[in-house]
């Protein structure tokens, strides 16, 4: 869908045809998925709350997820330029969805049953990059770096020298 997409969102850092990124990936078993699909997430949440970026999540409804996830959050972060929230990341449980077409089992006391598969987006470094950009930059026209990334830039701030 990304290809050939037209509209105001094609062009630039937010819509990338090809982007970096690290995916937290769960193999479960079905009595712990739902807890672990709430800690994929919470691990979400903590990221942006470290980077200070003011965020909300956003509970998918079923019929905008098609029938691969059972359920899905997204966190959407603050574009103070734009006057919105848009989406950083996304959690799934796909439940055994995926495992059944892989075949994808494990052993409980000689019982094989399929296993619960998760994923969430831990960062997406361009996205990511955008809504710090909007949310530090400052009257100077520089940008802050959040306090928690100060130690691996070596530096507080981010522009004109």
């Amino acid at each position: 869908r990304e290809a050939g997409a037209h509209g105001k969102d094609t062009k630039g850092i937010f819509r990338v045809h090809q982007f970096d990124k690290v995916e937290q990936f769960v193999f479960t078993k079905e009595d712990d998925s739902w807890e672990m699909f709430e800690e994929l997430r919470q691990n979400e949440e903590e990221i942006m709350q470290k980077l200070g970026i003011p965020y909300h999540v956003v509970n998918i409804c079923t019929g905008d997820i098609g029938v691969v996830a059972a359920k899905k959050y997204d966190i959407e972060g603050w574009f103070p330029n734009q006057g919105r929230y848009r989406e950083l990341t996304s959690c799934s449980n796909c439940t055994d969805w995926q495992s059944m077409r892989l075949d994808i089992k494990y052993d409980d006391k000689g019982e094989r049953h399929y296993v619960h598969t998760l994923n969430a987006t831990g960062i997406s470094v361009e996205r990511t990059l955008a809504v710090i950009a909007e949310n530090y930059v400052n009257s100077a026209g520089t940008i802050d770096v959040p306090d928690v990334l100060v130690p691996y830039m070596g530096k507080e701030r981010i522009g004109r020298t």
